[in-house]
């Protein structure tokens, strides 16, 4: 490990990602933004996941930013993971969650207490920005009086409703897994289902994972405050709840996406794009302004065959442009789920993307009208920066929250109608429902009042992170407090 031989006066905050790449990419943007005001940035990974955050970071040292590099080796085999496990894209789903792997990644995440302690005293870093799911650092923070920044990647709604669930268990004084409640103490009356939270939320029993949202909440007390991507415009009433009446320390840096301006920049975000960016580009082109719909459903989600057929089907039906994102690799029994001929009467009209897609350089292009999304917040934030509605298919995590901000508060989406948490492989939902979500927010007086709403807080996005903006000047606050809190 390289270190700076001279004595460096700046401040210097530790970024420390989770091992995943809902995790890794707002960071990595945080990383740059911290630069961008004269921070000196780290930020800390494993050896197999350097290459999806090296060309980014090299980049960003060219442009002069005081931003490094450290890595810590992931025990994989001490953890009973096999060799080169390091990311949770790397864990198979096989059509359903791999619970006993994910608690082995997290029993190797919990191993870098140490290595990470020894890389505090090399380093001395006046900041630990940390993932929440490394509750040891708190621990560490403290042993060095050095102030602990949490980050989750939600939403401000989504950090309201989990101190309500905390607090009240609204979920356990219903009568049935269907039945709607309003969550006590959150602003907007935001109904949700017991079906629509996570199983954790649900169980009366004690067991690991319940134990494990434990040991979150308290690391989350012991921090310093909470670093959001999000921006005060579009969650003004639930920015000011977490402040000012659950009393949170909390500042809002986001979108952070918007600190890529250039293609480069957006191309280089995680994983190596699965499509040559000239031809995605190309074939935006040739089509009119907002008529293509983007379908991606992230990183986690893993649809089983019936339904992607379903989404053909539907999609075909809607008679859109669209660019369709899809995990599953071209095979010779492409036919089991794909409709026959499907490809050939779509050419031109449909891009299909298997893998990773350079999803901000898309939904920036003039071409694109909506998104369906799986609601994550990275990218629900992503459509929002780029002033676009979207169709919301909710499945598991805390997306269901996200969905209620974007059809009920923000109005700039439609429901696709899932009903249920399911994690990985989601609640099916049948192809007459996509076809009409898809139509509704594409066509029609109700889909120009969407659009132009979602426009409305693209701009406001855009203002945020520009000097003066409301972003901008939260991120100069912190900064500010840290450096104070130094001398």
């Amino acid at each position: 490990m390289d270190v700076d031989a001279t004595e460096n006066p700046k401040l210097h905050v530790l970024f420390f990602p989770f091992m995943g790449h809902g995790h890794m990419i707002p960071m990595v943007d945080m990383t740059k933004l911290f630069a961008m005001r004269g921070v000196k940035t780290t930020i800390v990974t494993t050896p197999l996941n350097v290459p999806f955050i090296s060309t980014t970071i090299e980049r960003s040292k060219n442009s002069s930013f005081d931003i490094h590099i450290k890595v810590l080796n992931f025990p994989c085999v001490e953890a009973g993971l096999p060799e080169g496990c390091e990311n949770l894209d790397s864990i198979p789903s096989s059509q359903g969650v791999n619970l006993d792997m994910i608690a082995k990644f997290f029993k190797a995440a919990d191993m870098f207490e140490q290595p990470f302690e020894q890389l505090i005293q090399e380093c001395k870093p006046d900041c630990l920005l940390v993932d929440m799911f490394f509750t040891w650092a708190s621990d560490i923070a403290d042993k060095y009086d050095i102030p602990r920044l949490m980050f989750n990647g939600c939403s401000f709604l989504s950090l309201c409703i989990s101190d309500s669930v905390n607090l009240y268990e609204p979920q356990k004084k219903v009568k049935s897994g269907s039945e709607p409640f309003v969550f006590p103490n959150v602003p907007g009356d935001i109904k949700l289902t017991r079906d629509q939270m996570a199983v954790i939320f649900t169980q009366n029993e004690e067991n690991e994972l319940t134990r494990s949202v434990k040991k979150w909440r308290e690391a989350e007390l012991k921090s310093y405050g909470f670093i959001v991507n999000s921006f005060y415009e579009l969650e003004a009433a639930y920015v000011d709840h977490y402040r000012n009446v659950i009393g949170r320390k909390v500042w809002h840096v986001g979108p952070v996406s918007l600190c890529n301006r250039a293609i480069e920049d957006k191309l280089d975000r995680g994983k190596k794009p699965s499509v040559d960016e000239q031809k995605c580009l190309s074939w935006l082109d040739s089509k009119q302004p907002k008529s293509v719909v983007y379908i991606c459903f992230g990183t986690a989600v893993d649809f089983n065959t019936a339904q992607l057929t379903e989404i053909a089907f539907a999609i075909e039906a809607t008679g859109q442009h669209f660019i369709w994102v899809v995990k599953k690799e071209k095979s010779n029994n492409e036919e089991d789920w794909l409709p026959e001929g499907f490809e050939e009467r779509t050419e031109g009209k449909g891009l299909m993307i298997r893998g990773w897609a350079p999803q901000v350089l898309i939904l920036d292009h003039e071409a694109v009208g909506a998104f369906v999304t799986h609601c994550g917040w990275n990218s629900t934030l992503e459509c929002v920066s780029a002033g676009l509605p979207m169709v919301t298919w909710p499945v598991f995590a805390e997306q269901f929250y996200n969905e209620k901000l974007v059809t009920d508060v923000l109005k700039i989406g439609v429901g696709v109608g899932t009903k249920k948490w399911k994690e990985v492989v989601g609640d099916f939902v049948k192809r007459d429902a996509i076809e009409k979500a898809v139509k509704e927010i594409m066509v029609g007086e109700k889909a120009e009042e969407m659009r132009s709403r979602a426009k409305a807080l693209g701009e406001m996005a855009k203002r945020a992170v520009e000097e003066g903006g409301s972003s901008f000047r939260d991120l100069n606050d912190l900064i500010q407090q840290l450096s104070s809190r130094r001398r």
